[in-house]
């Protein structure tokens, strides 16, 4: 694991001098932002895990991560992370920071609270990248997909 830590440790940093990112406090971000960079890095997540399954058809790989990135999907994951009290208390509050925000978007494909709540996790997911916790990012993924029987 410590091998993994100092490869990630590096990336960031590459990361961050390459694109000449400054730092920024994460806690100057709206909450919807937050929820804007986490759904892309959710969406990453996802695709890797899909891809990592194997080579298929592009059409397959798609239906398969969109299952997992749609607002009940992440709803689902993020309740069964709070009844399982898996989440710290810094980050469940960033979680409802985001659930209660006011969106100007509505939900397409889901109910209203699925959607602010799905909002909430993405927030976390957003909050967690900027943050450099790539590592508990990863781990709420994986831990969520699990409790919510997607984790293969």
């Amino acid at each position: 694991m410590e091998e993994s830590i100092i490869s990630l440790s590096a990336f960031t940093d590459y990361f961050a001098d390459t694109l000449q990112l400054k730092n920024v406090d994460i806690t100057s971000y709206s909450p919807l932002a937050l929820a804007y960079i986490g759904d892309a890095v959710y969406e990453l997540i996802i695709r890797t895990k899909v891809m990592n399954h194997g080579s298929t058809q592009v059409n397959n790989m798609h239906k398969k991560s969109a299952r997992l990135v749609n607002a009940k999907a992440q709803a689902d994951i993020i309740r069964s992370l709070v009844e399982g009290e898996e989440l710290t208390p810094e980050e469940i509050a960033v979680y409802k920071r985001g659930r209660n925000a006011k969106s100007a978007t509505t939900a397409k494909h889901a109910t209203v609270a699925d959607y602010r709540t799905a909002t909430g996790f993405e927030a976390l997911c957003g909050y967690l990248y900027l943050s450099g916790k790539l590592e508990r990012l990863i781990w709420v993924v994986s831990r969520g997909l699990n409790r919510i029987g997607e984790l293969e």
